[in-house]
């Protein structure tokens, strides 16, 4: 038992190790996120919601390193929670996008003919729409709020995830093991579970990756416009919508959140480019 769990983590370690740099630069900041994230309460200096008179656009200073709004909040703490907003979408409309597309983009690239019109025409009909536009629609119907905001945009990126997937699975689909495996007698689910799914995924997480930078600043303009998460929890999108009538009498209460966005964005680029040259050599995403 001793050893099996050692040969594992020799072997996860070699598969970290073989990740281009970027990919571990990337994978690195996001875990650095994703743990001040979890630990907000513990981290965070101060409440995120308590009102301060006294603080009202406060400088930045040691008892409050970010600077205090234009209610006297703390900047940094709340810059650490909105951290765990907008992560906790971003995953989550990302996950929900790739665990949808990976089922109809495999059917669709593997059974092609009228399984893929099927598939396929429904989700080019989303594809058309502006990204933006399909998301205050949906909004606009459902209503504003942080759930309606990740259901919006993992509706934007399963098509886009899923015809990936189609591609992906299109090209292994000729491949030669998989005709062995026909041969052999194997049904359709066991030549998928066993050949098409594994060898086609690459490029769906590599999109994933690439697309959830996007999320990023697609659910900050959500939250900007009043359409993502809203008040008083704290939203990057939504403290720079707070912040934009005092820029320039308080810059700090725009310049942080916004430099907050640019390190998520910029992990999550790192992370697709490295998955991208480890995972898609073929140039399957684009």
């Amino acid at each position: 038992m001793t050893m099996t769990m050692a040969s594992g983590a020799r072997r996860s370690r070699s598969a970290v190790a073989a990740l281009p740099r970027s990919a571990r630069i990337g994978a690195l900041i996001l875990v650095v996120l994703v743990v001040v994230a979890v630990l907000a309460p513990l981290l965070a200096p101060h409440d995120p919601n308590a009102i301060d008179s006294s603080r009202v656009l406060g400088a930045p200073d040691l008892g409050h390193p970010f600077g205090s709004d234009a209610l006297g909040r703390d900047v940094l703490s709340r810059t650490i929670y909105a951290f765990r907003t907008s992560l906790a979408i971003v995953f989550g409309a990302v996950a929900v996008a790739s665990l949808i597309a990976l089922p109809l983009g495999t059917l669709a690239g593997y059974f092609g003919g009228w399984v893929d019109q099927v598939i396929s025409r429904p989700l080019d009909m989303l594809l058309v729409l502006p990204a933006l536009l399909l998301a205050i629609s949906l909004i606009a119907i459902v209503g504003p709020g942080s759930l309606v905001a990740a259901l919006a945009i993992a509706l934007i990126y399963l098509p886009i995830l899923a015809r990936v997937q189609r591609a992906s699975s299109l090209v292994v689909s000729q491949s030669g093991f998989v005709e062995g495996g026909r041969a052999r007698g194997w049904s359709s689910a066991a030549v998928l579970r066993r050949h098409v799914i594994p060898n086609a995924l690459g490029p769906l997480l590599v999109q994933a990756a690439i697309l959830a930078g996007f999320a990023v600043q697609i659910e900050a303009a959500l939250s900007f416009l009043g359409l993502g998460t809203q008040p008083p929890t704290a939203s990057l999108g939504l403290m720079l919508s707070e912040g934009r009538d005092v820029l320039t009498q308080a810059p700090w209460v725009e310049i942080f959140p916004g430099l907050a966005i640019a390190v998520i964005v910029l992990a999550f680029n790192l992370l697709g480019d490295g998955l991208r040259r480890h995972l898609d050599p073929q140039g399957v995403v684009s």
